[in-house]
């Protein structure tokens, strides 16, 4: 059935028609309600119970609230974006597609091969900041917890998680399904416990100069804190990246990224304004606090009791571990796409012979996350965010707003179901908010140069692409391949320099 439907170039699920030249023509099944459960499940993950005491602590006070609203507001622009190119491009790959797309009359492969090396990184360093979040709850448990078993511990989570799915995706359905119903039930339950014991007074009281806007404190406090917000709300764009199952693109996906964060949003404040009135914010800078590490914990305990806390820390614990369990199973399929559309290494593009899944792709991100576990616990976490923040803005956050434009001028005829609003605004507030993020990351961790370092990925993943290029016989050693497999046939090639016979292949000089 499959292959009838790749000849004829039909989407076997019905609506939008199949790409041309996909190798697996997936089946349009994920609705807006999936969609949207699909999104928030992702975004709903460690974060929070970790970050509200880094937010407080990046304002000084209760007024941390506006870095949760500062996200959310970067994330709607930048999930306009992400809308508009998802609902022009639905196949699957995400960030992947829309860079080869844009970026290939000039550079060839170059964007979409620095997204992959980059994905490598800011990946496995997301499921990292995860597994710190998992040893920080598990001292509540283990109040002896040393550093050294913290570390052994952090490491024997990252082994499992990688076990656990080094097997066929089909028996996977079910333990996901099973970690994202207790992840909505751990959140659920600090929410309800922080409202029955809410103190206005303890939430809404802000020290000396809280909003004083002239001060140079309150924008690095700001920039911080829309760091981490924006973290927070990872996962937004999650459907995007399965864009070839997705049922009538170009209204589901626009529709389930906006439901999504406006969804999350209110979960968040939520969250943040409860916890706020129940712990005293200045009990969460200090250290020593259990309040710092585990204030979800610290939440139940005050309101319910420590028998309480103690079931709702275990729920959480099972919460970081569905966070790093389905992002390293999402993520570790990016390099073996791209490996197999030959815009990456060819190793990476080669399935286990028994259980088919992308084994050498699992394999390396398992042990990036081993990795930078290590060097968050034996740093802070701040810093992994940051790092994590300054490598995505800058070979994904601002090179997508760019591609939108040129994606523009390139392909005019392009055909876009949903056009963002009022264009190109929600372009430049995500372009202002990714530079804020990106130019502040240095003296929001100072000692740890996020931007150097994320400087030094790029330039080794450049190094790595003219290695693969020369191998690989690709620009710049060999002819551009115009892809434009998106445009209707008789408007294919009009962006590349050279046409095609098939009106979306064309070739071009080195």
């Amino acid at each position: 059935m499959a292959d009838s439907a790749a000849g004829t170039g039909q989407d076997p699920g019905g609506g939008a028609p199949a790409v041309p030249g996909q190798r697996t023509v997936f089946v349009r099944r994920i609705g807006l309600f999936q969609a949207t459960a699909i999104n928030m499940s992702q975004m709903c993950g460690i974060g929070p119970f970790v970050t509200i005491p880094l937010m407080v602590a990046s304002f000084g006070g209760p007024h941390a609230v506006i870095g949760f609203v500062a996200g959310a507001v970067l994330a709607l622009a930048d999930g306009l974006v992400w809308a508009e190119l998802g609902a022009a491009m639905p196949g699957a790959g995400g960030s992947y597609v829309y860079l080869r797309q844009a970026f290939q009359y000039r550079t060839g492969k170059l964007m979409p091969f620095l997204f992959v090396w980059t994905a490598m990184l800011f990946i496995p360093l997301a499921m990292a900041t995860g597994v710190i979040g998992f040893v920080q709850y598990l001292g509540y448990l283990w109040p002896g917890m040393t550093q050294t078993q913290g570390d052994v511990t952090g490491l024997a989570m990252v082994a499992l998680v990688v076990a656990l799915l080094w097997r066929r995706v089909e028996s996977i359905a079910r333990i996901t399904a099973v970690l994202w119903g207790v992840m909505i039930v751990s959140v659920s339950l600090v929410i309800v416990a922080a409202f029955t014991h809410f103190s206005p007074e303890r939430a809404f009281t802000y020290p000396a100069g809280a909003f004083d806007v002239t001060s140079h404190q309150f924008w690095l406090g700001f920039a911080a804190g829309l760091t981490i917000g924006i973290y927070d709300y990872g996962g937004y764009s999650t459907v995007a990246y399965m864009g070839a199952e997705i049922k009538d693109p170009g209204r589901t996906m626009p529709r389930a990224i906006v439901h999504s964060i406006l969804g999350i949003m209110v979960i968040y404040l939520l969250l943040q304004i409860g916890t706020l009135g129940v712990i005293d914010w200045r009990e969460m800078l200090d250290p020593s606090s259990t309040a710092s590490s585990s204030v979800a914990s610290a939440v139940m305990e005050k309101t319910w009791g420590k028998a309480a806390a103690d079931v709702v820390t275990v729920l959480i614990l099972v919460t970081a571990f569905a966070s790093v369990f389905t992002g390293l199973l999402g993520g570790s399929r990016i390099p073996y796409d791209a490996a197999r559309e030959k815009v990456f290494f060819r190793r990476f593009g080669a399935l286990h012979p028994r259980h088919r899944f992308p084994g050498l792709s699992l394999a390396t991100m398992g042990v990036v996350s081993a990795v930078g576990f290590l060097i968050g616990r034996h740093t802070d976490l701040a810093t992994i965010i940051q790092l994590l923040m300054a490598v995505m803005v800058i070979l994904q956050a601002l090179s997508q707003v760019i591609a939108a434009t040129v994606l523009r001028r390139r392909q005019p005829d392009l055909p876009r179901p949903y056009r963002m609003w009022l264009y190109p605004l929600p372009s430049l507030v995500a372009l202002a908010g990714w530079l804020v993020i990106y130019g502040f990351a240095d003296r929001s961790s100072p000692g740890r140069h996020p931007i150097e370092w994320s400087l030094a990925w790029v330039g080794a993943g450049c190094v790595a692409f003219v290695l693969w290029a020369a191998y690989e016989r690709q620009w710049p050693f060999g002819p551009r391949e115009i892809h434009e497999e998106y445009l209707p046939r008789q408007a294919a090639g009009t962006g590349g320099e050279a046409e095609g016979e098939e009106g979306s292949v064309t070739t071009a000089p080195a």
